[in-house]
């Protein structure tokens, strides 16, 4: 039978061993040894070591550091395999390989074996991390003391290491902290996006090239935004992609990776996002009385490219329904009187438009689902991104290309044939004079002819009452 004291010896170095791994910040700091007393005899001094490509690196080592350390209790000889007594100078080309091979001793006691992201970053002396580069040399702390939340992945994610794809691109995962704190995510962490990873887990992937690895990755957005993504199901960019085109836009190449922005807040970078593609359309845009308005003037009243051609379900401008939704897309900004009133523009351009023959026909084909001819909308007179003013010397260019649109019904239609068509305005006493004067004599006649009918009809009852 055990006896009384043995139970009392095994209750104290159970109850020791708990505090360690579950409160080690409780515990006191390691006492020095002897042995490590006499390595800082020297390393507790202002030293500097040379390597052979002029790289230094200081000798002196934090006492408190080390006494705080994981390693404490472990001692210099037990990593660095010398003593005081017997110490090499060993000659290193750099501080990486320097690192590098100290960092072996690491694997006495930790093995990597099954954690291939290890096994590839700390591989050979060009490795692109080794052990200390996270968790310390001297200060050697635990992985759940490292940092915490985003922080612990930017241990790694925070270095310049360079990953390598199957075609030989290469890429780094740097992430930049500011882009993280900046982002609209900010609330979230990595592992929120970053589904398959975690402190724990870190399974190494192989990606054939980066633009594979932003394929997989861009479907991770849909997780959170899945009424985003099943619109973008009915765009011409996912029809694209669809079809073999891996060039065609993700949600990252839109939004970007880690610094993720609103589209809404500002109008002019979600116009530069479309000219990593439409490099050509947008330098055309730039010239154009809305591009011009937005970028030296910075008004954000103006339309941008998803305005007209939708952010997520963008169609394809080519298409014959697109083409019968341009007036409603114009009227999205012409239609409405606050905007226009701030630059005094009026609402009648889109309410004429909708009156005349060509804004008729367009109601009848939306209506009916026909379209056996093209009538004419609002980007075959204006333009389509090179939209010009109305006055000044853009005036002459807009007539003539006015001209050419009508030419495609009106055959016969020369250079005054525009003339005769009064367009957007509303006739006055100044512009079409007599349309405005006509118009008022209907308003006049048409009034006067309907009391004259009905007091006639009122004569006539009275006439027939009296007679009787």
């Amino acid at each position: 039978m055990s006896s009384p004291r043995y139970h009392t010896v095994f209750i104290t170095a159970l109850c020791t061993l708990l505090c360690v791994t579950l409160f080690p910040a409780t515990l006191p700091a390691a006492a020095l040894s002897e042995a490590d007393k006499a390595c800082l005899g020297c390393h507790s001094s202002d030293q500097t070591m040379k390597f052979q490509n002029g790289e230094s690196l200081t000798l002196r080592i934090n006492t408190q550091e080390i006494e705080k350390s994981v390693h404490g209790i472990i001692g210099c000889t037990a990593c660095h395999g010398f003593t005081a007594d017997s110490h090499p100078w060993d000659k290193f080309r750099s501080k990486k390989e320097f690192s590098a091979l100290n960092a072996r001793r690491c694997t006495q006691c930790h093995t990597l074996e099954g954690n291939a992201i290890h096994q590839r970053l700390t591989n050979g002396l060009k490795a692109s991390a080794v052990c200390t580069d996270c968790h310390g040399a001297h200060t050697v702390k635990r992985v759940r003391e490292l940092s915490h939340g985003n922080q612990y992945c930017l241990t790694c994610h925070g270095r310049e290491i360079t990953v390598h794809y199957r075609n030989g691109e290469k890429g780094s995962i740097l992430v930049d902290e500011n882009d993280l704190t900046e982002s609209v995510h900010k609330n979230l962490s990595c592992v929120d996006c970053h589904v398959r990873v975690s402190a724990e887990s870190h399974p190494l992937r192989d990606f054939g090239s980066r633009r594979d690895f932003a394929l997989v990755m861009a479907e991770n957005c849909r997780r959170c935004h899945f009424d985003k993504y099943t619109k973008t199901l009915e765009g011409i960019h996912f029809k694209v992609l669809s079809q073999g085109n891996n060039r065609a836009p993700l949600c990252t190449d839109c939004h970007g990776t880690h610094a993720i922005a609103s589209a809404r807040k500002d109008k002019l970078a979600n116009a530069k996002r479309c000219r990593q593609c439409h490099s050509g359309i947008y330098d055309i845009y730039e010239k154009s009385v809305h591009g011009a308005a937005l970028i030296r003037e910075n008004i954000e009243d103006v339309p941008v490219c998803s305005d007209c051609h939708r952010a997520h379900d963008n169609a394809g401008p080519h298409t014959a329904d697109f083409r019968i939704s341009v007036p409603q897309i114009c009227a999205g900004c012409h239609g409405k009187e606050e905007i226009m009133r701030k630059y005094g523009l009026s609402t009648k351009v889109v309410d004429t438009y909708l009156q005349d023959f060509h804004g008729v026909t367009m109601k009848f084909y939306r209506q009916y689902g026909a379209n056996e001819k093209q009538i004419a909308v609002c980007i075959d007179c204006h333009g389509v991104h090179d939209i010009a003013r109305m006055k000044g010397a853009d005036a002459a260019v807009i007539k003539a290309n006015l001209v050419k649109r009508c030419q495609k019904c009106h055959p016969g239609a020369t250079a005054s044939f525009p003339d005769s068509w009064i367009s957007h305005y509303e006739p006055n006493i100044k512009k079409s004079a007599m349309v405005f004067v006509i118009n008022w004599g209907y308003k006049i006649f048409i009034p006067f002819m309907i009391v004259g009918l009905v007091l006639q009809i009122i004569l006539h009852m009275w006439r027939y009452a009296v007679n009787r």
